[in-house]
């Protein structure tokens, strides 16, 4: 498939424009991306970055940890007994979880632009597990209508499979925040290596040798060699000896006055806007306050994890479910370990909406995610009406 992609953008393949080996552009056919920085960002490298290394478990692990559920468009009950609801709730095959699928597909969407799962079915069309594709073995492609399918790299050749067939998840566009982000994150491997460089030789810039007679070329250099020989790296700290009167004067510029902290910490704050991560969740604590913490966190739900979530449940509505089906069920994410620091406030939300007579009990059950129950239908305030004072008010 990589081999398929390289033709085409060299011309020998599909109508698109051709690049030769020297062009920028190429790099990319290698998972490389070159920056202004210099530094070519790939998966791999950008991993090594601790801030991005956090957002993509963050996310991915999370979306994976929280269970799915097939649900009764009328009824709001749990519909254990379709097939679809082991493959996203227990389990997506003999070997993989359905959280630990969720996880490592989000992950390749999150490095590569997409992930991807086949869906293995029973005779009769019955879902009956999912297995992931390496994102390197699959590409999207079109019909003359419009109607997607993709090519897949097997051992016994490439395949073609109907979409109803391949659970796709993609970050925003198909392009993976890596990509985006790129600059952001080159930046940080650059300062990466520059403290890591600046620590090796002692923790602070080079000083200056002062002789009392000019020194001529080779002595210069010979005097530097020697000096770093017996001095630098894990030999600083040691004593010197000098000859001839000279003097060491070190520099006296330090990190802090280089404003190097607060540009690392900037960079922080730039990945996490690429990811949609709020910085605290980085562990970015510079502004965080008690307050604005646990709203970040709330907003790491509605901001960051709910336009994934709403992407796996119309893919596995689209792969799981027959168009009957979809119109009678639907799958959903259970959020409320994640709500749990808001739990107060919505309670205090419903009470009230119930109060007011603006909600039933059983549409705020159905908030909660769980089963209507008999004569929850009305809109009476259950702090002021009971059924005993109706019945007695009918009586008399």
């Amino acid at each position: 498939m990589a081999f398929q992609k390289i033709k085409n953008a060299l011309g020998f393949g599909a109508e698109q424009k051709a690049i030769t080996l020297t062009d920028p552009d190429a790099l990319s056919l290698f998972g490389v991306l070159p920056t202004a920085s210099g530094v070519s960002v790939g998966p791999g490298n950008a991993m090594r970055v601790p801030a991005v290394a956090c957002a993509v478990g963050l996310i991915s692990e999370t979306i994976g940890a929280l269970p799915v559920k097939l649900y009764e468009r009328a009824s709001k009950a749990a519909l254990t007994d379709h097939p679809a609801y082991r493959l996203v709730h227990d389990e997506a095959n003999e070997w993989t979880s359905a959280a630990e699928l969720r996880r490592d597909l989000t992950l390749d969407a999150l490095l590569h632009g997409a992930g991807h799962a086949q869906v293995i079915r029973l005779v009769d069309g019955t879902p009956y597990e999912l297995h992931r594709l390496e994102p390197g073995k699959v590409q999207a492609d079109k019909k003359p209508d419009g109607e997607p399918f993709y090519r897949v790299a097997t051992d016994a050749g490439q395949v073609q499979l109907p979409y109803h067939d391949v659970l796709r998840i993609e970050a925003i566009g198909g392009v993976s925040p890596i990509t985006l982000g790129r600059e952001a994150i080159a930046l940080a491997l650059s300062f990466e290596t520059h403290i890591g460089g600046l620590f090796a030789n002692g923790g602070r810039p080079s000083g200056v040798i002062k002789a009392q007679k000019i020194l001529d070329v080779d002595a210069k250099k010979k005097l530097a060699a020697s000096w770093f020989s017996t001095h630098g790296g894990n030999r600083s700290g040691g004593t010197a000896v000098l000859d001839e009167g000279m003097d060491y004067l070190p520099l006296s510029t330090t990190l802090a006055d280089a404003q190097f902290a607060e540009n690392r910490l900037e960079q922080i704050r730039e990945i996490a806007r690429v990811f949609r991560v709020p910085p605290t969740m980085l562990f970015e604590l510079s502004r965080g306050t008690w307050s604005n913490t646990e709203e970040m966190a709330r907003q790491f739900m509605q901001i960051t994890l709910k336009p994934w979530l709403t992407a796996w449940g119309w893919s596995y509505a689209r792969c799981l479910l027959t168009p009957e089906e979809r119109r009678e069920a639907y799958l959903e994410a259970v959020t409320d370990d994640l709500l749990t620091t808001d739990a107060a406030a919505r309670a205090t939300a419903y009470g009230q909406y119930r109060s007011m007579g603006a909600l039933t009990a059983n549409e705020v059950r159905a908030g909660l995610n769980l089963p209507p129950k008999d004569g929850g239908d009305t809109l009476d305030n259950p702090h002021i009406t009971t059924p005993d004072n109706r019945t007695k008010d009918k009586a008399a």
